[in-house]
């Protein structure tokens, strides 16, 4: 898609998705700078590219305003994300006042467009499914809590005049995917699977290159102005059939052996116990084992209509383009 060349702003550019959003911008002949606190597994290749990378915080509101200054369109992608032990605080001032510096600077720069990436989360489990934006607003967690406060900041320069659109993403999977989807893989290629719970739970997966085009139809679509979307792949799936996938892709026929899902969770509340004083993340906690029994599926209709949204990328397709990234990386065999 060639579009009119803009100076863009990406929060969290150099991260998983902002690095892939972020060669979409450049290869469209997008002028790119990105903020990001850390250099991500992608920062010499966005650096040869062309991308002007600072390290630094959104919660440094100078820094955010300088970085404006000049900007045409802002991805706001950078939020704390679920580390156990991550003091309260650091999440509210990353997720929501850090979301408040970026739309204030903005807003002073005359930012022509704002997309703030939020979460599915933010409706926590579904009861039920597929859920669409004007189901029940219910965050399983203080993360999720705060992603979702950062919209109502969102809001209050909508209400001033700001272009803004909220996405609000499923799953993110694809290659470079740091965490749960290479677990799912580490697990699977053992030709078994440990499913604690029956595994009917719904998980809806996103590509992150379909996540990716809905970024730049927000940016491009005038019917997005003022508006909040689900964004997810074509399909959702329960966990057994997502695990069976996998092995399709690995090549395997994944034994799935059924636990009770009880212990596990105890197990992961007593470790979360042990390493608090630690002040470091457990290896098991109460989030990543809720996985297993938080119900995940939505309804894209309204993306689909609206800014002409289809995702391209399957499952097959994305998972076994992941999968080849993972053995380029030596992360699975």
């Amino acid at each position: 898609m060639m579009l009119e060349q803009r100076t863009i702003l990406i929060s969290g550019g150099t991260g998983f998705t902002g690095s892939f959003l972020a060669k979409r911008m450049l290869a469209s002949g997008h002028r790119v700078r990105l903020l990001d606190n850390k250099e991500g597994a992608f920062l010499g290749e966005l650096a040869a590219l062309g991308a002007e990378i600072t390290l630094g915080s959104v919660t440094d509101q100078d820094l955010v305003q300088q970085l404006t200054d000049g900007t045409d369109v802002v991805f706001h992608l950078a939020a704390a994300f679920r580390q156990v032990n991550l003091p309260r605080p650091v999440y509210w001032n990353v997720n929501v006042e850090g979301t408040r510096n970026l739309l204030k600077a903005a807003e002073t720069a005359g930012v022509s467009k704002f997309v703030y990436c939020s979460t599915c989360g933010v409706h926590g489990n579904i009861k039920q499914p597929p859920a669409n934006e004007a189901s029940p607003i219910e965050p399983a967690d203080y993360y999720q809590y705060t992603k979702y406060e950062g919209e109502q900041v969102a809001k209050e320069f909508m209400a001033r005049g700001l272009d803004i659109t909220i996405l609000r993403p499923a799953a993110i999977y694809g290659p470079g995917d740091p965490e749960r989807w290479l677990m799912l893989f580490r697990y699977a290629q053992n030709s078994r699977f440990l499913m604690f719970g029956n595994g009917e739970t719904t998980y809806h997966p996103l590509y992150v290159e379909n996540l990716v085009d809905a970024f730049e139809l927000a940016m491009t679509k005038q019917a997005a102005k003022g508006q909040t979307y689900l964004i997810a792949d074509e399909n959702y799936y329960t966990l057994n059939n997502l695990v069976k996938m996998i092995g399709v892709v690995l090549d395997l026929d994944v034994n799935i052996i059924h636990l009770p899902f009880r212990p596990l969770w105890l197990a992961a509340y007593g470790c979360e116990l042990i390493y608090k004083p630690l002040k470091s993340d457990p290896p098991l906690f109460r989030r990543r084992v809720d996985w297993f029994r938080q119900a995940r599926a939505f309804d894209i209709s309204k993306a689909k209509q609206e800014l002409g949204y289809q995702p391209k990328v399957d499952l097959l397709t994305g998972l076994t383009e992941t999968a080849r990234w993972y053995r380029e990386q030596s992360l699975i065999v």
